[in-house]
């Protein structure tokens, strides 16, 4: 055996309280979990109280699940031309990374943003500066701040491997920002790595371009557009276009397979096994793992 089964985990549902998705989570046998720590379709939120630092903690210690992360609003959008929006989304990043922070989770998933009306110049010189800011105003102590590879819809950068490259250079903070790899994004994005010879071209630019041990977390979802279709759209498990090959090789890979995963599929029951989704495509992902163990 190369190694233990992966952490894997998915984006669980906080309503109720926060600690309700780490209960969810290891209700069906997940080692991790993915939340939002606010509204992620409204800009302002109220503090976090006593009462729920204190109940994610002990449903934390109380069902062992190790590196949760969170995922910001899609509201964010740093690459902004539009200096009011701009620092909107520093001033929400910055709250939701320190929440983030209080709750002791090692990562905030970001997707780096769209520039529209400008160009990929401008807007990858927007987002650095606004991490930057952010950053200084965090002062993080636990969490990493996550820019996600993008499926490159639209004018959303972050869908090159190099350009999240030119992003980290340009903040240049190794310890406290890195990437979140997600499988559909990176297929959709045009980065064919079912096969073997696909996985070592995209292996190659991400060792070219990304500093080392940049990518911290996975998004394991397969996709339901092709590649290069530059469509986000995700899928479950081993149903879409990626298909099986597509985590096989990532499981196959010693960096990738040592990282935890968080699935972002569609919730609710399979209809031929009436079994929950969540747990459906955990259980093919572990079978995908045991395979090319």
């Amino acid at each position: 055996m190369k190694q233990r089964m992966p952490i894997l985990g998915a984006h669980m549902s906080v309503a109720g309280g926060l600690y309700k998705a780490v209960d969810a989570a290891a209700s069906l046998g997940m080692g991790t979990v993915q939340i939002f720590t606010k509204n992620n379709n409204q800009w302002n939120c109220k503090p976090l109280d006593e009462t729920q630092i204190s109940d994610w903690q002990q449903a934390m210690a109380r069902c062992q699940l190790v590196n949760p992360i969170a995922h910001t609003s899609y509201l964010i959008n740093l690459a902004s031309p539009d200096d009011a929006l701009w620092q909107k989304s520093i001033d929400a990043l910055v709250i939701e990374w320190q929440r983030a922070d209080t709750l002791q989770l090692d990562g905030l998933v970001m997707h780096p943003g769209a520039f529209t009306t400008s160009n990929e110049q401008d807007g990858t010189q927007r987002i650095i500066d606004g991490v930057l800011s952010a950053l200084e105003a965090v002062e993080p102590q636990t969490t990493y701040l996550l820019l996600e590879n993008t499926a490159g819809q639209g004018s959303c950068l972050g869908h090159q491997i190099s350009q999240l490259g030119q992003m980290l250079k340009g903040i240049g903070a190794d310890d406290s920002v890195g990437v979140c790899f997600d499988t559909c994004h990176a297929f959709a994005a045009g980065y064919d790595f079912a096969s073997t010879a696909g996985f070592k071209a995209m292996k190659r630019e991400i060792n070219n371009e990304l500093p080392k041990g940049a990518i911290r977390a996975l998004h394991l979802n397969d996709s339901k557009k092709g590649c290069g279709s530059r469509v986000d759209r995700h899928e479950h498990i081993g149903l879409g276009e990626l298909g099986d090959g597509g985590f096989e090789q990532i499981f196959s890979d010693p960096m990738f397979r040592k990282l935890p995963g968080y699935l972002e599929t569609e919730k609710g029951e399979d209809p031929e096994t009436k079994q929950d989704w969540d747990l459906v495509n955990l259980q093919r992902l572990q079978a995908i793992y045991a395979r090319v163990d």
